[in-house]
């Protein structure tokens, strides 16, 4: 026996979305129903100003206070009155002393020492000393030029006559061998070694020992005051192979 209804238009099966539709829309009216206002007449502002409600305001007045003005200058003082004196009447004179000397009057000056301030010269070359150190043995010497050569030579002799010669063999040393020595004859004839060079330091001590024994002799001047003379030594030192 077939059925009398078609099986697609079964509601029962769509039952909950209509169920759940139903609810929404109570849902709506209910929420609207509660948010519904009413207003009464007599409470809605109508939007006019009453002017009687704003009371006059009391605004506050400033006073200034002007300072009083400054008072008036004081008048001029008065012209001085000249009083103009009859040739007659005599009149007392004001005597102004000088103060300037009278050249009746002689001023005694004393006597004013001047001193001189000697110039202190520096240290000057043996080359152009113009007086000379004179070297124990060269006084008699006239001129400039002779003790100078005269000088040479006896520092020479002294430095050969005191040199010791066997530094060469002991030192291992051949050929020729030089040595510069600088030296200083102060202002009272002593000697005074400023410095040695030499290709060893046994050489070098022993040409500062040698001229450190040279003697004191005259000192040299310049311009007639005693003055330090610098004196250069060259040594020649010889080993024989």
């Amino acid at each position: 026996m077939k059925p009398k209804k078609n099986p697609k238009a079964d509601l029962s099966r769509r039952s909950t979305l209509f169920f759940q539709i139903g609810m929404i829309v109570v849902l709506f009216i209910t929420w609207r129903a509660i948010e519904w206002k009413t207003y009464d007449k007599e409470a809605i502002d109508t939007g006019v100003v009453d002017m009687s409600a704003f009371e006059e305001e009391d605004v506050p007045i400033t006073e200034l206070n002007t300072p009083p003005p400054p008072p008036p200058p004081p008048p001029p003082p008065e012209p001085e009155v000249i009083e103009i004196v009859e040739d007659e009447e005599e009149v007392e004179e004001t005597i102004i002393e000088s103060t300037e000397t009278s050249q009746e009057e002689i001023v005694e000056v004393q006597e004013v020492e001047v001193f001189e301030e000697e110039e202190e010269i520096a240290d000057v070359p043996f080359a152009v000393i113009e007086d000379v150190p004179i070297f124990p043995g060269c006084e008699n010497e006239t001129t400039n030029e002779a003790r100078k050569n005269c000088m040479s030579q006896k520092v020479e002799q002294f430095v050969n006559r005191r040199f010791n010669t066997d530094l060469g063999s002991e030192l291992g040393l051949s050929g020729i061998n030089r040595i510069y020595v600088q030296f200083r004859i102060e202002k009272d004839g002593s000697v005074s070694v400023l410095g040695a060079r030499a290709p060893h330091p046994r050489l070098q001590q022993e040409a500062e020992r040698v001229v450190n024994q040279l003697p004191d002799m005259q000192p040299g001047r310049q311009r007639g005051q005693p003055v330090g003379v610098l004196y250069s030594l060259p040594i020649v030192f010889r080993v024989q192979d």
